[in-house]
């Protein structure tokens, strides 16, 4: 964690959130600084979007045959708009470094090299929309025990098995998510 943000870090939902948008959810902090904080649901997938059937919509032509991954809800915020998580072996002109290893982009030359064999990163995901916040406001919320926060790694945010990304991102802290509460609290 550089000078107290938390980009490039885990933020993961705790039971009882009061935002049902966020019940279960992991997401990157993609960037954070005293003003704002921004990041992508990564354990939430558009149901029946393919990254290829996007692709295809957008007439974006592959010269590969691409995995039907499938498109995520990144967040509530701006949700016609794309996002790119990519290993970094890809390096747009706009492209944002995440974290070790991660950047983000949002333009159509990270879907077209997407597409491409020989300008393709390793690893990929697309999501529509993202989750942000205010100056000091994910700060409050982490204090409020409505996140905890860990450290990612690229299956976490890679891997296509969606619907244990939450709980194994609490086990990497060690927490088995049956013990958990609902209830905030402090001690």
């Amino acid at each position: 964690m550089e000078s107290g943000f938390l980009s490039g870090q885990l933020l993961i939902s705790m039971p009882g959130i009061s935002d049902p948008r966020f019940e279960r959810t992991l997401i990157l902090i993609c960037a954070h600084d005293a003003q704002h904080a921004m990041g992508l649901a990564l354990n939430h997938p558009v149901e029946g979007l393919t990254v290829p059937d996007l692709l295809e919509k957008l007439d974006i032509k592959s010269d590969i045959t691409l995995p039907p991954n499938l498109v995520l809800v990144g967040g509530p915020v701006e949700r016609e708009r794309g996002f790119v998580l990519h290993t970094d072996d890809y390096q747009g002109e706009f492209s944002l470094k995440v974290g070790a290893g991660v950047g983000l982009t949002a333009t159509r030359e990270v879907l077209e090299a997407m597409a491409s064999e020989t300008a393709r990163p390793r690893r990929s995901l697309l999501a529509l929309g993202y989750a942000g916040w205010g100056a000091g406001q994910l700060e409050y919320e982490i204090r409020e025990n409505v996140w905890l926060t860990c450290e990612a790694d690229e299956d976490l945010i890679f891997d296509g098995d969606h619907r244990t990304k939450w709980s194994r991102a609490l086990a990497k802290l060690g927490i088995d998510p049956k013990f958990l509460g609902a209830e905030a609290g402090r001690a």
